[in-house]
């Protein structure tokens, strides 16, 4: 089973919503691995890459799914083992939604709130957070989820921002109270328009 390749990007697909992969030149041997958009984005052609592999290997398929950490890999693997995720559904959720984002949906049982924030659907978003529930363990972030993050979230997007601009700006925002981190939030959301 292949669990790291080390090596050069010989090619990345230039598909738009469909299935992203690398082949990488490792000694002279093209391995060909799906990867998550963002990772795929950064990368040059010809520069070196290192990645985890979550190898698939199933009836006539043998695919590698490439990531930038053990966590992500970690995280993905989690994600394949509840019943109806497999790892192209998996690679989808991860394109969609921030591992801190599941997390905190799972711990908090919060499904709605991922739908929001991810555009996972709801179903989807419902099974994950059951999934994911009792294979987390470690720290709980359901307080922050549940409380101003989320409202702050669903404020900004009510006003017409995108989850992503709306997550991003959120996160850099110092404030504690839901309504001020609003307000820092359309601050800096107000900055990268101008």
């Amino acid at each position: 089973m292949i669990a790291y390749l080390k090596g050069k990007v010989k090619f990345k697909s230039t598909f738009v919503k469909k299935d992203n992969y690398l082949i990488i030149d490792v000694a002279g041997v093209g391995y060909k691995a799906y990867v998550l958009d963002k990772l795929s984005a950064k990368l040059i052609v010809g520069n070196e890459v290192e990645l985890y592999i979550y190898t698939q290997v199933a009836e006539g398929v043998l695919d590698l799914y490439g990531f930038e950490t053990q966590e992500q890999l970690e995280f993905f693997e989690r994600l394949i083992s509840i019943s109806g995720i497999g790892p192209r559904s998996a690679l989808g959720i991860l394109q969609k939604a921030k591992i801190e984002d599941l997390t905190k949906a799972a711990q908090s049982g919060d499904y709605e709130t991922l739908a929001k924030v991810s555009g996972i659907g709801p179903k989807t978003a419902q099974k994950i957070v059951i999934g994911l529930k009792d294979k987390l363990g470690g720290v709980d972030f359901a307080s922050d989820w549940s409380g101003g993050f989320a409202d702050a979230l669903e404020a900004l997007i009510g006003l017409g921002y995108s989850a992503g601009q709306a997550r991003d700006a959120l996160s850099r925002c110092t404030a504690q109270d839901m309504g001020e981190k609003v307000k820092e939030a359309l601050k800096i959301l107000g900055r990268r328009g101008s």
